[in-house]
Formats: C-alpha cells, structure tokens, sequence
C-alpha cells in the first residue's frame, strides 16, 4: 500500500529550533520515522542547503535532497514543521514553516507546485503557522495528496 504524500504523522507543531541545520535534520527524520526515505536522505538534504538555501521567502524553507539522493527515496512524501519563534536560515531570513520535501522519480515537481501556490500567500502561511492541530494543517495542502 502506498503511502499518502502528506499525513498528520508527518506534521509537528510548535516546535523551538535552535539552527536550519536542527531544523533540516527533524525534517529529514520525519521522512525517515514514517519510511519514505533512507536515513542518508538527511545528509543529503543538508548537502543541498550548502549548495544554495532553501529558504523560499514568506517565513518558508523547503529542504530537500540532492539528485543523487533520489535513490535514497522509498516514496514521495512531506513533512511539515511549524515553528511560530522562527529560525534562522541565514542571512536573517527566519523561517516559521519548514516543508521537507522527498519526490520518487518526477513526482515532487508536482508536490513543489502545489505547495508552492500554497505558500505564496502570507496569510495562508500565518495561518498555517498559527493553527492547532495537524488536520487544521492538512486542509491547506489538499491538493498534494
């Protein structure tokens, strides 16, 4: 049975980051926790952070892989971490919603799009930051599933 892309066991609300790097780690772990990736993914999605940020604007960062990482990926699947004191990326870009994203073979180009248009309105990232429960979270990522 496939995994669903987006499931309330791969979202974490109010959590208190210290660094990107503590932040990309859990999001990694989350992937790795409910089996859509190979624990080495982590490395990976750290290795990617080093080449360019991910931090997309609007209180978002999207970590993900590197290319080489796609045979680390059992399923496509996100993980999403709410964090409302923020983090910083770098650069003084904080962060308050972190997506962690793998995709199996083309698939998280479509994932990227939907989140993408998702977050690109602030008030859907407030929202998403200031909700109170996983399913609250879920509803603005129907799309994704």
């Amino acid at each position: 049975m496939a995994l669903s892309v987006l499931a309330e066991e791969n979202i974490l609300l109010n959590q208190q980051l210290a660094t990107k790097e503590e932040a990309i780690r859990l999001a990694g772990q989350i992937l790795v926790d409910n089996r859509y990736v190979e624990a080495d993914y982590i490395e990976k999605m750290l290795e990617r952070e080093a080449m360019t940020s991910t931090f997309m604007g609007n209180f978002v960062a999207i970590p993900h892989g590197t290319d080489d990482a796609k045979k680390d990926v059992k399923e496509s699947g996100i993980s999403i971490i709410q964090v409302p004191d923020g983090v910083d990326f770098g650069d003084g870009n904080i962060v308050k919603l972190i997506i962690g994203i793998a995709g199996k073979g083309g698939g998280h180009l479509d994932i990227l799009s939907n989140i993408a248009i998702t977050v690109s309105d602030i008030e859907n990232v407030e929202n998403i930051v200031a909700a109170t429960s996983a399913k609250s979270i879920l509803s603005f990522f129907e799309r994704v599933n």
